[in-house]
């Protein structure tokens, strides 16, 4: 991989070269969000492997975790992440891509989360004075397409 031996901390936070941070595990956090209303679509992870094909080809690839493989986004379901721009943080350990979507290969609206909507952080958590369990709310109404229409009876790619 291209990338730059971290050396200081100057060269890290001031410098012009890219000297990602990967944790223990060989991955760094990335925070997908959509280029033009800044809506965060997605959390994942990439590795070197993943970052490096994301800055050559222009689309979108991670790390999942799940399947230990490479995982360019859209490889099943056509909803591909074309990356418009690609930020790091401070001390780059983090990741952002702001990116455009496809829809999905098999009708439905523009969408990244494989659950069928159009964010994977469709529900927000309720705030206030904890009273026992915490509730989720739906902040998307629907689906942006159906899972099963686009991966079949394929097994969810999320470990409990």
């Amino acid at each position: 991989m291209n990338f730059a031996k971290r050396e200081s901390v100057l060269q890290v936070e001031e410098g012009n070269e890219l000297a990602p941070k990967f944790d223990e595990n060989g991955l760094i956090p990335c925070v997908t969000q959509h280029a033009e209303t800044r809506e965060v679509l997605m959390l994942a992870y990439m590795n070197a492997e993943a970052l490096e094909a994301t800055l050559n080809t222009g689309l979108a690839h991670y790390w999942s975790r799940s399947r230990k493989k490479l995982w360019k986004k859209g490889e099943s379901s056509g909803m591909t992440q074309k990356v418009e721009r690609a930020l790091i943080d401070d001390d780059q350990d983090c990741v952002v891509l702001e990116v455009s979507l496809a829809s999905p290969s098999v009708g439905g609206d523009q969408a990244s989360c494989h659950v069928g909507y159009r964010s994977c952080f469709y529900r927000s958590i309720e705030l206030g004075e904890d009273s026992g369990q915490r509730g989720l709310a739906f902040i998307e109404n629907e689906k942006a397409f159906d899972p099963k229409a686009v991966y079949g009876d394929a097994p969810n790619p999320t470990q409990l």
